[in-house]
């Protein structure tokens, strides 16, 4: 067999093994430069490892997860559920009504499924099994409404996409996920309504203290919260701020919101978060700096070459093809995360995308669609592993629920691959190149 075989043949087994992703990645790539080039090419290693992570655009990524954090431990999410609640006043699925809204709010802070669920889902849970709502349902709508975070802007998820892909403005892809992330989230609304109505859950049991507070009074308290995005995505657009700055600016308004407006964070906890947000953040910086081995190796092999002209000729069908790769990609997304993903197969994909001609935001945001899918489908289902932890419940008891969920974003996922100016026609209003 050929070195690249081999070297697929390591990532595979490794992972079947159970070895962690970054290690797989980074062994396996150690494998096709031994058997494809030479061991003395070992010694590039630590530059590729280095040269991975040497990129200004990716400072973002910890900073918005900091973000996540402070938002998480502000009370953000707690003002948000009263005021929706109070808004959406008591009815059949109102909790439900609540939780999804919530979540793509919380998502235009973090860009974060894992953060946006932790949050939502200790605030939420309590009152929807308090109004009669199953616990499996409560942990995993939540989840699946918390996938969305990687299509609102800002998202970690598209950061990294602009990185791997070049060319590609992130601007240009956050304002094109914003409709399809509000798609998702409406896609994700329709079933829960309808199911809260076919079983008569009562959604009217108000947060606990919400009953004595009127619209004005909880819109007034979720203004901080609310403001979040616009702040982010208004600076983008007037061009005050940079992506990158606005991760920035999002950690300054997140600790002034929670130290002087919601009062609910200390210099304490602040410092605590600053280390929790380092932990996460060297998790994800390691799967990036020991794929750039993989990727590095796979080039030089000419690996992701020949895979490419592989998926190239199964059709000349650019519609079978682009259906083939996203239930590929939807597979991945049930057993990897976001990052490991984009690094795997985007080096794969971005061969296919250019000979199709495939717009590549748009696709960008096909793919980000599809992964957020896996976000809450078993059996790893990141987002349902943080929402079933919260409820105290076995993730198998998920399982239905999450079908129902999936088939309702798949739904969405179709609307925007027939019609992609559903995520072009924004970046395209604000002037963005997206051709």
């Amino acid at each position: 067999m050929s070195p690249d075989v081999w070297m697929i043949l390591a990532f595979a087994g490794l992972l079947i093994a159970g070895v962690p992703v970054a290690f797989s990645l980074a062994l396996s790539g150690a494998v096709g430069i031994v058997l494809g080039l030479s061991p003395d090419m070992l010694a590039t290693m630590g530059t590729n490892t280095y040269n991975s992570i040497a990129k200004y655009p990716l400072i973002a990524i910890p900073l918005f997860i900091l973000t996540g954090l402070i938002f998480e431990r502000s009370g953000v999410a707690l003002r948000l559920v009263r005021f929706a609640q109070a808004l959406i006043g008591p009815r059949h699925g109102g909790l439900a009504l609540v939780a999804v809204l919530v979540c793509m709010i919380m998502g235009g802070m973090s860009g974060s499924g894992p953060a946006d669920a932790a949050a939502v889902a200790m605030v939420m849970l309590p009152s929807m099994t308090k109004a009669g709502y199953p616990k499996p349902f409560s942990a995993t709508l939540i989840a699946a409404s918390a996938s969305t975070a990687i299509l609102i802007p800002p998202s970690v998820a598209l950061i990294l996409y602009s990185i791997v892909v070049p060319g590609v403005d992130l601007r240009a892809l956050f304002a094109a996920g914003l409709f399809p992330g509000i798609l998702a989230g409406l896609a994700l609304l329709v079933p829960a309504m309808l199911v809260s109505k076919r079983y008569g859950w009562e959604g009217g049991t108000p947060v606990e203290g919400a009953e004595r507070l009127s619209v004005r009074t909880t819109f007034k308290q979720a203004i901080p919260a609310l403001f979040a995005p616009v702040l982010i995505l208004g600076g983008l657009r007037s061009g005050l701020f940079t992506p990158t700055e606005a991760a920035v600016v999002a950690v300054a308004y997140g600790a002034i919101v929670g130290l002087f407006l919601t009062r609910e964070l200390s210099l304490r906890d602040l410092w605590e978060l600053l280390g929790e947000a380092a932990i996460i953040s060297g998790v994800v910086m390691l799967i990036i700096a020991l794929a750039g081995i993989f990727a590095w190796a796979g080039t030089m092999l000419g690996t992701f070459r020949h895979l490419a002209e592989w998926i190239i000729s199964l059709t000349d069908n650019g519609v079978l093809l682009l259906i083939l790769v996203m239930l590929a990609v939807l597979v991945a997304g049930m057993l990897l995360d976001a990052i490991s993903i984009y690094l795997i197969m985007m080096p794969i994909l971005i061969p296919v995308m250019q000979h199709f001609e495939w717009n590549p935001v748009w696709f960008g945001i096909l793919l980000a669609m599809n992964i957020a899918i896996g976000q809450f489908t078993p059996p790893v289902a990141v987002n349902l592993m943080v929402t079933t932890e919260v409820a105290k419940i076995r993730l198998e008891q998920t399982i239905g629920w999450a079908l129902l969920f999936v088939v309702a974003m798949g739904c969405a996922l179709a609307l925007v691959a027939i019609f992609p100016a559903i995520a072009l026609w924004l970046p395209r209003v604000l002037g963005y190149n997206v051709d």
